[in-house]
């Protein structure tokens, strides 16, 4: 595996929540990327709760692009996330450096997919859609790009709209099962069938809608405390928690897909898109 991407199509359905909290679980060692156009770490101001100011790793790799030297300076732009295998290059600080980095995208694609042979896995969180500076050759040339979106209809209507984009694209270049939807919320209202029939786009996994688990990882607050349920069974609550067991499921569903994208590629003698 290598790289994958997560973005969304309007709002903030959780695209940070969701890779923040993928990668602190992942099975090997794996480097979150925030190129969200936005501006803003997310992650230093939410989950880590300000602690550190981030530095300027996105413009670091910009001027670095201009060397030729991005493998180089990634190690060390990267910062370690607490208590967890997982690495972190922090987005910019603001909207307005997006467009310093539009040279950047499309040089640092292969030289996040070439992480695989070091044994670590990408996820690249890209924020929403259709934004000034929105690292799009990431998005394209990815092992695997998801679409997050929640179930309600205001939710599906944007998220038709670009996946009909996000499918023509990916059939285009050869990688439709590439390409996938992750829910977050499934069944509020729309299950996942019904939701894949209006995309017309496979649905991954879905994410449990589970506000106060998700804030741990969000805003940086405290684990919820155990239930009386969790006491008696000796099962912690934080680490029984809807949300993180969706994660498993998630990352095991992320795995099955990308082994059978590899099965398809070497019957077809296909290589990397």
């Amino acid at each position: 595996m290598s790289l994958i991407v997560l973005c969304s199509a309007a709002g903030s359905p959780g695209v940070t929540t969701t890779c923040l909290g993928l990668a602190l679980g992942w099975h090997r060692p794996a480097l979150l990327v925030e190129a969200d156009p936005t501006g803003g770490s997310a992650i230093a101001a939410g989950y880590l709760r300000g602690a550190i100011i981030p530095p300027e790793a996105m413009i670091d790799l910009a001027l670095a692009e201009q060397s030729g030297g991005v493998l180089e300076v990634l190690p060390q732009v990267s910062q370690p996330l607490p208590d967890s295998p997982a690495s972190w290059v922090p987005g910019t600080r603001s909207h307005e450096q997006a467009r310093t980095l539009l040279s950047l995208w499309e040089p640092l694609t292969p030289v996040l997919r070439s992480l695989h042979a070091t044994g670590q896995d990408v996820l690249l969180d890209a924020g929403r859609l259709g934004l000034y500076g929105s690292p799009e050759p990431l998005i394209y040339g990815s092992d695997l790009t998801l679409l997050v979106t929640r179930t309600d209809m205001v939710s599906l209507a944007a998220a038709r709209s670009w996946a009909e984009t996000l499918r023509e694209r990916f059939a285009r270049s050869g990688g439709s099962s590439a390409l996938g939807v992750l829910l977050l919320g499934e069944g509020r209202p729309f299950r996942a069938g019904e939701v894949a029939k209006v995309l017309q786009v496979p649905v991954l996994g879905s994410v449990a809608w589970d506000p106060a688990a998700a804030e741990v990882l969000s805003a940086g607050t405290q684990p919820p405390k155990a239930n009386l349920r969790a006491r008696l069974t000796g099962r912690a609550g934080w680490q029984d928690s809807a949300l993180l067991r969706s994660y498993r499921g998630v990352r095991g569903a992320i795995t099955g897909q990308l082994r059978e994208i590899d099965q398809q590629l070497s019957v077809t003698g296909g290589g990397a898109r």
